[in-house]
């Protein structure tokens, strides 16, 4: 189990159109969690200014982490278990009730969503796109020091298009285990579920970040804990004022 000295890995796509929708994820699985977590962004640019990142700008790219999110296991030097999650993501769960599902005879883990939307736009009118596994991979727990994920170089992330990132060509099939829709839950898309909130509510098609987006499911429970970020970030600044 994770400790002090080696807390459970996260790493979180971040977009610069984002950033309050990262924080509040980042805030959510803390504040959920009973295990000690290390909490990144994957920010496009840094992985730039490093040489890590080329891959020439795509239209069809939703998000600035819709490639970057593949570098997990490079970030994580192909070693032990790491989640990777989207930025609109909020966490009502214990992640540690996920982290203990990571099974070794997988090279990834996730929920095997038949999402098929009829929508062509998100978020702030940006083009939804439609294709097989689609948002499988929006929520990966992956088993970075399993040999299969060694494939998975910048130089594949750089070169390869989105067919083969995100539809995990890179794995054959019975390596990519299954996790419950409740750890990934498709807001406007999955139905709700009979004993409360899900474990993670996914905003896929927008958020309450958006002005055009507040009347979603659980849209409340995302303000809430906006403000419950927001209080304890003023907080903290605060104290290193009067520190």
């Amino acid at each position: 189990m994770p400790d002090a000295q080696h807390p459970f890995r996260i790493f979180v796509g971040w977009d610069s159109r984002e950033d309050i929708a990262y924080q509040v994820c980042r805030h959510s699985l803390l504040k959920h969690s009973s295990i000690p977590l290390d909490v990144q962004p994957i920010v496009q640019s840094e992985l730039r200014e490093q040489g890590l990142y080329s891959k020439a700008p795509d239209k069809l790219a939703s998000t600035e982490f819709t490639y970057t999110r593949f570098f997990v296991p490079y970030l994580a030097g192909y070693q032990g278990w790491a989640l990777f999650c989207d930025c609109d993501f909020l966490w009502l769960g214990d992640v540690a009730e996920l982290a203990a599902q990571c099974d070794d005879r997988y090279a990834i883990m996730c929920v095997h969503h038949d999402h098929r939307t009829t929508e062509t736009t998100k978020m702030d009118g940006r083009v939804q796109t439609v294709y097989p596994r689609k948002n499988w991979s929006s929520m990966v727990l992956y088993n970075c020091g399993h040999p299969a994920n060694r494939a998975l170089t910048p130089e594949v992330v750089n070169r390869e298009g989105g067919a083969f990132l995100h539809r995990f060509q890179w794995l054959d099939d019975d390596l990519i285990g299954a996790v419950s829709e409740t750890w990934n839950w498709l807001e406007g898309w999955n139905a709700p579920p009979e004993d409360g909130p899900p474990k993670v509510v996914h905003y896929t098609r927008g958020g309450p970040w958006f002005d055009n987006w507040q009347d979603v499911a659980y849209g409340d429970l995302w303000l809430a804990e906006r403000d419950d970020y927001l209080a304890a970030h003023e907080a903290a600044a605060a104290d290193t004022t009067v520190g």
